[in-house]
């Protein structure tokens, strides 16, 4: 079908050469911050008690691993510090008597026995949560300590507090709940018909309006192994670093993740006139003619279109004025030829 050169400057006519080229698609989605599962730690005891001395006694606050969280007292943990220590004074007796002992062999067993005893009452307290240098602490004084401490077993912030001052605690009562946010987790919904595209370790801007202009990159490190039914969409994670605690979970997120798609034949999306049935473009012959063809298309992303089939790299086509040009030729009864491969 031929188109005079002022027809197609009054219509609008351009061209564009179809060329191999890096496809990039973009994903756009919204995300949550979350508490890093990993870096989650809850307090407990494994006996019974009554704390006497509140060290935290409100939620949101900030402890180094290692800081005094409560004191408890226990009957039962008094009981089994003064059990460890009356093994500790029959010991002692028997390490005398083995130097004056004339039989070197009962010597020697009476002290493996009261070493293994010793080793027994300390291992017994050890499984109470009694730290080595609380221990070593009853040995030096020969006194039971009458109050437990508690220490934090992280580095961050009680996000759950439910101890209370007086209150009695049961073995594996939960005292607090710790979380470490030096690291938080972006969870991110993508949809069923994007999942083809999403891998591990693929890249991705994360923005957040709390931080105007600021952009944090990442990149996929889970993707879960289910769909939300209502919504139809699985769940990606990134993980971000957070060493001042600015991002704080529950804050909503913008995400943009970038997929490399390879090198693809593409063209303008604008050069294609889709019937419903099938895909047209129009191939420039030069001298002002222009051919109907019918392609078959792939991937789409920002723009640009693959053809999979129906053109050649380096033929031109109309990327402009398409559909005026689609008119002309329906009122001239040129019918799309069929394409080939390229």
């Amino acid at each position: 079908m031929e188109i005079e050169p002022e027809q197609q400057q009054l219509i609008g006519v351009k061209t564009i050469a179809a060329a191999v080229k890096p496809m990039q698609k973009i994903i756009r989605t919204v995300g949550r911050i979350e508490y890093d599962e990993r870096r989650l730690a809850t307090v407990n005891t494994k006996f019974e008690g009554w704390i006497e001395k509140l060290h935290v006694d409100y939620t949101g606050r900030y402890v180094k691993q290692g800081e005094p969280l409560a004191e408890i007292y226990s009957p039962e943990l008094v009981a089994t510090q003064q059990e460890f220590l009356n093994v500790l004074k029959w010991a002692k007796p028997s390490k005398e008597q083995r130097t004056q002992n004339t039989d070197k062999t009962l010597s020697d067993m009476l002290s493996t026995d009261a070493e293994r005893m010793v080793e027994a009452a300390r291992q017994r307290l050890k499984l109470w949560d009694i730290t080595d240098e609380q221990i070593k602490a009853i040995e030096e004084s020969g006194k039971p300590i009458r109050t437990l401490t508690i220490y934090s077993p992280v580095n961050g912030y009680v996000i759950q507090k439910m101890a209370l001052q007086g209150m009695r605690v049961m073995p594996g009562e939960k005292l607090f709940d710790m979380a470490d946010l030096s690291t938080v987790w972006v969870i991110s919904d993508i949809y069923e018909y994007e999942l083809p595209f999403i891998k591990v370790g693929q890249t991705a801007n994360i923005s957040l309006s709390y931080f105007p202009g600021k952009v944090f990159p990442s990149s996929i490190d889970y993707i879960y192994p289910y769909l939300a039914g209502e919504t139809r969409t699985a769940k990606v994670r990134f993980t971000l670093h957070n060493p001042f605690a600015q991002l704080k979970p529950q804050m909503f997120t913008n995400v943009e993740i970038k997929i490399d798609m390879g090198k693809k034949l593409v063209i303008p999306d604008e050069a294609v006139i889709d019937t419903g049935t099938r895909q047209i473009i129009y191939v420039d012959k030069g001298e002002g003619y222009f051919e109907p063809r019918v392609v078959m298309l792939g991937l789409r992303a920002d723009g640009m279109t693959e053809v999979i089939q129906g053109l050649k790299a380096g033929e031109k086509v109309a990327s402009s004025g398409t559909f005026l040009i689609d008119s002309e030729a329906q009122l001239k009864g040129v019918k799309p030829l069929e394409g080939h491969k390229h």
